[in-house]
This record gives C-alpha cells, sequence and structure tokens, in this order.
C-alpha cells in the first residue's frame, strides 16, 4: 500500500510534469518558424511521392542537354510492329530506381523520327523511357498518328524489351506539327493519358473541350505553317477550364523550331512530364507561377496551382 506522503509527491510531480508540457507546448507556438518547420516536416511526409526520380531539379538542371541518368537505346523495325512504323527506344540505363514513366513521340508531315532525335536522350536522361516513331506513311493526318502514338505506347509497355523498367499507368505523348495534333488526338481517344504536349501543333479540329490529360501547348510567334492564331491559341483556349494546362509561345521561333535542339521546349517539356507523369511537385515550381516573357517565351498562360 502506497504511503500517504508517496501518493502526495506523486501528484505533485504529475502536476509539475503537466504544467511543463504545456509551457513547452507554447513556447514552440511562440516560437517564430517552429510551427512552419512542423507543418513543412508534416507536408513531406503527406507529398511523399513513390514516383520521384532523380535529384532535386534545379533552373540549371532542367536546362542541361543531359539530365542524371546515363541512357542506352535500341531500334525497333516496322517489321517487328503493327500500328506505326517502328522508332527508336531511349530508356535509363540503371534500373536502381524502379520503373519510369514512358512517352511516345510522333514527327510532322512529310517528316521521320530523326526530326525528333533530340528529344530522346534529352528527356530519357531526366528519368522516362522514350518511344521516338515513325510513322506509317509520312503524309500521315493527326487523327493516324494519334493512333499511331498510342499503338507505340502499347508496343513499348507489353512487347518491347524494356517493358519492365516501365510503369504503364503512367504514360505521356508528344508530337511536332501533325503529330502534335495526333497527340491531342491521342489524349482525346485515351483519357487515362497522364500529359500531352503538342509542339507547334497542327489540327483541322481546333476545340478540344473533351480532354481530360493535362496539356501543354507550345506554338510559336513566328509560325506561318500552324500560326498561333488559328492552331496552338485556339487549341488551348478550347480546353477545359478546370484541366490542367498551360500555352507556351516561343519567342523568336518558327514552325520548325521543334525540330533542333531547344533549351526552352525541354525546360518546360520536363517540368511538364515530371509534374504529371511522375506527380513530381519539385517541378511545380518552374511552372507556377507562370513563367514571364523573356528573350526565348512571347507568352506563357496557364492555371495555376495546378491540381492534379
Amino acid at each position: 500500500m502506497q504511503h500517504p506522503h508517496s501518493r502526495s509527491r506523486t501528484r505533485k510531480l504529475r502536476t509539475a510534469l503537466a504544467a511543463t508540457a504545456v509551457a513547452v507546448g507554447l513556447c514552440t507556438a511562440l516560437i517564430p518558424g517552429a510551427q512552419a518547420a512542423d507543418s513543412a516536416r508534416a507536408g513531406t511526409l503527406a507529398a511523399d511521392n513513390p514516383y520521384e526520380r532523380g535529384p532535386a531539379p534545379t533552373v540549371s538542371s532542367i536546362e542541361a542537354p543531359r539530365g542524371p541518368y546515363a541512357v542506352s537505346d535500341t531500334s525497333v523495325s516496322s517489321l517487328l510492329v503493327s500500328g506505326f512504323g517502328g522508332g527508336t527506344i531511349y530508356y535509363p540505363t540503371s534500373t536502381a530506381d524502379g520503373t519510369f514513366g514512358a512517352v511516345a513521340i510522333s514527327p510532322g508531315f512529310t517528316a521521320r523520327q530523326s526530326s525528333i532525335a533530340w528529344l530522346g536522350p534529352r528527356l530519357a536522361s531526366q528519368g522516362f523511357v522514350v518511344f521516338t516513331i515513325d510513322t506509317n506513311s509520312v503524309y500521315d493526318q493527326p487523327d493516324s498518328r494519334g493512333r499511331q502514338l498510342l499503338a507505340a505506347l502499347d508496343y513499348l509497355t507489353e512487347r518491347s524489351s524494356v517493358r519492365g523498367r516501365i510503369d504503364s499507368s503512367r504514360l505521356g505523348v508528344m508530337g511536332h506539327s501533325m503529330g502534335g495534333g495526333g497527340s491531342l488526338e491521342a489524349a482525346k481517344s485515351r483519357p487515362s493519358l497522364q500529359a500531352a504536349i503538342p509542339l507547334t501543333g497542327w489540327n483541322t479540329d481546333k476545340t478540344w473541350p473533351e480532354l481530360r490529360t493535362p496539356t501543354l501547348v507550345v506554338g510559336a510567334d513566328g509560325d506561318s505553317v500552324a500560326p498561333v492564331s488559328s492552331h496552338s491559341e485556339p487549341f488551348y483556349e478550347s480546353l477545359p477550364g478546370s484541366l490542367d494546362k498551360a500555352y507556351l509561345e516561343l519567342n523568336n521561333a518558327t514552325h520548325f523550331t521543334p525540330n533542333s535542339s531547344d533549351t526552352t521546349i525541354a525546360k518546360y517539356s520536363i517540368s511538364w512530364l515530371k509534374r504529371f507523369i511522375d506527380n513530381d511537385t519539385r517541378y511545380e515550381q518552374f511552372l507556377c507561377p507562370l513563367p514571364r516573357p523573356s528573350l526565348t517565351i512571347e507568352e506563357y498562360r496557364g492555371n495555376c496551382p495546378h491540381t492534379s
């Protein structure tokens, strides 16, 4: 049986400990930054994302000609596939980080995959499997190119030699000119796609209210083949207001600017693909607040903050 004096001491000790706890809590609340630090730690835990790949990004890292991953590539003969014209797969050599998202890219009218080949290693080195494709005919129209992009993604995830490196739930499409119009067609047909990027896209269909895929529309101020006023701008403006979307108009650029290595195209394409294919919110800083006009950006529109 506990002695009365012992019980009294115990009660006093508990009271003192409780008072100390309250005092510590009050001090923490009053110390500048203490609550912010706790919130930041909680936010980090809440935002943990198993699909983040590579080191924390910087402006330098997304503008660099190559990212942190060494890249290998493999050719795919048109004789071994159906639904598209073969192509080249670029992929991170290491599997240490697990699976990657994947992107199929279509060339434009009369063009072959060589016209967009620069995007392959540049994007793959940032942590994606990238498939630059040839089309069944260099004269294929956007609706056909959209179907071919989807056929390429299906081959990539189901039958290719690198299918084990790919997370088939994290896929995107890109394309130049008619291939850009094709990327819109592909996103319309397959809403499960995580990202679409038409580069100076061309399509007779100007309105895309059906799209549910986060879309970055890239136009060029000097485009005389697919002028932004009749292509990229109406494409963007017709996208649903609730959709994560952006419009990047390149400054001092032409319809064929996407056919050569371009830092601005790469920078925002990488950020868009990372943000929406990988749900990597570390890249949100490059998209929101909206980039301002510069020597390479004529105009940038978008809805921030992004919701997906």
